[in-house]
């Protein structure tokens, strides 16, 4: 088993993997920028360390201190987390290269998975269904004839992208110059990448993702899927597992496909594989290469420890668990707690005054928020997750609502009143998972006051 492992994060992720790592005896470095000297898990970690400013750039994600902190508190191993260098193949390259064992896939692995492009090749050799698409870079040169072929609509995405950004919907044909250029210009803003690919536009899909683990020698199994089709500008603001309402054949037929993927490349440690699932068919979109936000819905039904098994994986002691381990029991739904105003969604940084958080059978918070601690506003705006787990859905949403109402947070605004309030006042959203539009187009609109 590792003895030391640098926690390169923050946040309520941080904590949870201090709090992993405390349960396998193994000793802990927190690492933390100027404006979060006061984060919790630093009060737990044996040893932390500050990596720089506050800005992002030159601390969560400035690989030579990370690098550095490591060396000087003679850890064997980092875990990334989500976000920051989370899915960043060349951070994974010099971890290594430096002598730490990288807890997360090979980098070749990140590297391939994290162009949608490469991804989508490697997953038609597979046998993943996939988007009708090209499975290649598109240009003005030649966008039309792609075009033709996939017919509209159909949308635009960045290759290298993520959360919503350089993805461009085109309708009709006249339109189709302008948005691959446009497109282009936001991959290489926010990616540094100019690479965009087209896939068609599916009307009314759910996201369904599938949560795999494999040893990198050839071994995988799947924790079941998730549903998380209760999206704002493509960010997910609640999940659930398992998915509602799949065809068992439909689920099974998927759930083999993912597991056999990773055989076939010997993927090592947690990974997803996102999907776009519309009439009973499942298109492969991406997949994220690391622990994702809503894991904690799938250890609540399986109860497997995810970040346990990242760590196992990664210490080389292999994967024990087998397929036919993995049981699903009841039904569990994450609401994102964010830091933001619930109509205008304007960020809410500031101090914390009150904090009591939920309790009771089935109701688990995962959150680094205490009273009298300030929210900075550097950072992602979700300061919490609560997790509700129940025999069923129904007992779970009943569970979830009793759990906001306890829920007391005060000093910033949240989009808790968005949870207890609008969506899980929903009769339809109640009776069965909506489409990835549903939230926006149905349930914002009467209650955001100015959607910027």
């Amino acid at each position: 088993m590792l003895k030391k492992i640098l926690i390169a994060n923050r946040g309520e992720i941080a904590l949870r993997i201090t709090r992993a790592c405390k349960a396998l005896g193994i000793q802990t470095v927190g690492v933390y920028s100027d404006a979060d000297k006061d984060l919790m898990h630093l009060r737990f970690v044996d040893e932390a360390v500050c990596i720089g400013p506050s800005t992002t750039s030159e601390s969560y994600l400035n690989i030579p201190a990370i690098i550095t902190a490591a060396e000087v508190t003679g850890a064997d191993a980092i875990h990334p987390g989500y976000g920051f260098l989370s899915e960043n193949a060349e951070f994974a390259e010099i971890v290594e290269n430096s002598g730490f064992t990288f807890i997360g896939p090979r980098p070749e692995h990140i590297r391939l998975m994290g162009n949608k492009v490469s991804a989508i090749v490697a997953m038609k050799k597979a046998g993943v269904p996939t988007v009708p698409g090209c499975d290649h870079a598109v240009t003005p040169q030649n966008a039309l004839a792609e075009a033709k072929e996939i017919g509209f609509p159909l949308i635009v995405k960045a290759a290298s992208g993520g959360g919503g950004r350089g993805m461009r919907i085109v309708e009709r044909v006249d339109t189709l110059l302008e948005s691959v250029q446009a497109a282009q210009r936001d991959a290489e803003m926010w990616f540094g990448d100019d690479t965009v690919y087209m896939e068609r536009f599916l009307q009314k899909p759910r996201h369904v993702e599938v949560q795999v683990l494999g040893d990198g020698n050839g071994h995988a199994i799947h924790l079941y899927d998730r549903d998380c089709s209760l999206q704002r500008r493509h960010q997910k603001v609640l999940e659930e597992a398992p998915a509602p309402d799949l065809p068992p054949e439909a689920r099974a037929n998927i759930l083999e496909a993912c597991v056999n993927a990773c055989k076939l490349i010997q993927y090592r440690g947690a990974g997803t594989f996102e999907f776009l699932y519309e009439d009973g068919e499942f298109f492969f979109i991406e997949m994220n290469t690391r622990v994702q936000v809503e894991h904690p819905v799938t250890e609540m039904v399986t109860g497997i420890d995810i970040i346990e098994q990242q760590i196992r994986v990664a210490a080389g002691l292999g994967l024990e668990l087998q397929q036919e381990d993995i049981e699903v029991r009841g039904h569990a739904i994450e609401c994102r707690i964010n830091a933001e105003d619930p109509q205008t969604f304007m960020p809410s940084a500031g101090k914390i005054e009150q904090y009591f958080v939920p309790g009771g059978a089935g109701v688990r918070v995962d959150s680094h928020l205490y009273a009298g601690y300030s929210i900075p506003p550097f950072y992602d705006s979700m300061i919490a997750k609560l997790i509700v787990h129940g025999k069923n859905r129904e007992t779970a949403i009943a569970r979830l609502r009793q759990a906001l109402d306890e829920f007391v947070l005060t000093g910033i605004k949240t989009n808790i009143p968005l949870h207890k309030n609008v969506i899980l006042q929903d009769k339809k959203f109640c009776e069965t998972a909506m489409d990835i539009h549903y939230l926006e187009k149905h349930l914002l609109k009467p209650f955001v006051k100015e959607d910027k």
